[in-house]
């Protein structure tokens, strides 16, 4: 029986700033610049995530800021090559634990009206759809729907976060990837 790939959560710091680039270059066609992914990875009022193997290669990251009691998810991106393995899950599944974690209270986000899997993504964490940006992707001048999930400081939601935990790591284990959420068990236990 082939050993699955190990793969963990972890806050990003510089080393891995040229992944990040070469991340958001392939998926996002450059939406930040390095300099600006520096300020997320120092300002105390980010968190940048990252999904990382064993090899320490970034397969994916998130990034949320922090405002007043808000959690604005300003970045998902996944490697080309590793989409579709469930990697977006875990890394929403992240932010909010970080947001949760940081007594914030509701989470936010943009995504593109076309962008149809992620949509899904969010709704499966209980985002629901609020508002919509006319027109809010530059290049393309697509709209972007605004997508709001409240209560991240209940216990109820502490629950769904727990609850969520094993199916997102039984569904990456069957596509061959095992996860480590060692570095993260500390902050799981908030009410």
């Amino acid at each position: 029986m082939k050993l699955a790939n190990q793969v963990y959560l972890s806050e990003i710091d510089h080393k891995f700033l040229a992944q990040l680039k070469a991340i958001d270059h392939a998926c996002l066609g450059d939406f930040w610049s390095l300099e600006a992914y520096q300020k997320e990875i120092d300002s105390p009022n980010s968190c940048v995530l990252g999904l990382i193997n064993k090899k320490q290669q970034l397969l994916g990251f998130g990034c949320l800021w922090a405002i007043l009691e808000e959690a604005h998810i300003t970045i998902l991106a996944v490697r080309p090559e590793y989409q579709g393995q469930g990697f977006g899950k875990i890394i929403v599944w992240g932010l909010l634990q970080k947001a949760r974690d940081r007594q914030l209270e509701w989470a936010t986000l943009e995504v593109r009206e076309s962008n149809h899997i992620a949509i899904a993504l969010y709704k499966n964490f209980g985002f629901e759809e609020i508002g919509r940006r006319a027109k809010y992707y530059e290049i393309t001048r697509e709209d972007a729907l605004i997508l709001w999930r409240k209560g991240l400081h209940t216990k109820e939601f502490g629950t769904a976060l727990t609850s969520w935990q094993q199916p997102i790591a039984d569904g990456l284990l069957a596509k061959g990837w095992s996860l480590d959420f060692s570095g993260f068990a500390s902050s799981q236990t908030k009410d």
